[in-house]
């Protein structure tokens, strides 16, 4: 069985890491690359760096600010954010990055994620999706959650996958930030819908939360921003626990 995963989430805007709620009242929540230092010493199995506020003009600055990174943590780190292009890929992973996130510009595309693929492997191409249950089913989000679709979430996870997509980010902006835990349905239902690991996203607030995405979600692994920001979850001490509970986890 594969081990589970823990990797914090920091969302940069404009060189910091930031952090809202259900998409909203986005505050200040540190410098990201201390930030990533100190999840790699706590033992996070991975980071996830997602420029919210990406446009071309920006893209030379997360380039920068993933070297920097890079220089300092020796665990895999994704980085997402405005990303339309091979050409786009190839900075962020010479800069450092291992793998990036697709969101937006894979949906509006979908032929970028065979081109990503095709080029860098799929081990590298995250698809990202936000999804957002609403009128009786999950349905896909664009543009941090401002526009909705009329795609079903599990539609596009297995259409992505079919593409070349190695790995799913699966955020429910139900549960983006609330503390109140994963969305468990959906994430199950996505995992075992395709064949690559499904990362989960929006809702932890306690320990058990994370337990019970790897069991009754079928997540892969559990990605998290503000319990760890705000050290109201302690890496070290989750691990801890996951391992009582049985969870293939690296401590």
């Amino acid at each position: 069985m594969l081990t589970k995963r823990i990797i914090p989430c920091l969302d940069i805007k404009d060189g910091r890491t930031v952090k809202g709620v259900n998409f909203e009242n986005i505050r200040d929540a540190g410098d990201p690359v201390e930030l990533a230092i100190n999840y790699a010493k706590q033992g996070a199995d991975e980071l996830v760096f997602l420029d919210i506020t990406a446009t071309n003009e920006k893209r030379k600055t997360l380039s920068e600010l993933v070297t920097r990174i890079a220089k300092h943590i020796n665990i895999p780190f994704t980085v997402g954010g405005g990303i339309s292009s091979v050409e786009d890929v190839s900075v962020l992973l010479n800069a450092g990055a291992d793998k990036i996130s697709v969101n937006t510009s894979a949906f509006k595309n979908p032929q970028l994620i065979n081109d990503l693929a095709n080029q860098f492997g799929s081990q590298c191409v995250v698809l990202a999706i936000d999804t957002k249950f609403e009128g009786g089913d999950w349905f896909v989000y664009l543009n941090g959650g401002r526009v909705k679709t009329e795609t079903k979430t599990i539609d596009w996870a297995k259409q992505g996958v079919a593409l070349g997509a190695g790995e799913i980010l699966l955020t429910s902006m139900n549960n983006d930030g609330t503390k109140d835990g994963f969305a468990i349905d959906i994430t199950k239902a996505v995992s075992e819908a395709v064949n690559v690991p499904v990362i989960a996203s929006g809702g932890a607030g306690t320990m058990e939360h994370f337990s019970d995405i790897f069991t009754s979600g079928k997540a892969d692994a559990a990605l998290a921003a503000s319990v760890f920001h705000y050290k109201e979850i302690g890496i070290p001490e989750l691990k801890k626990f996951l391992k009582t509970k049985n969870i293939e986890i690296r401590i």
